[in-house]
């Protein structure tokens, strides 16, 4: 469910748009990054603990 979020959130920003997604599911804390990272979208890790994994998307052209 967190992935299929995550999903509609970056598919609706603009190039150049940024979204902040806080991660604390364990399956989900890999499969987001992978995820958007594969689909052009350029991920930046603001904080990565036990709890939490908190990143910055950008979407690229």
């Amino acid at each position: 469910m967190a992935l299929l979020l995550a999903k509609r959130a970056a598919q609706s920003l603009n190039v150049g748009d940024k979204l902040e997604i806080h991660i604390t599911d364990t399956g989900a804390r890999q499969d987001i990054p992978r995820y958007l990272s594969n689909h052009g979208f350029i991920i930046d890790v603001q904080l990565d603990n036990r709890q939490v994994l908190e990143i910055i998307v950008t979407k690229r052209q």
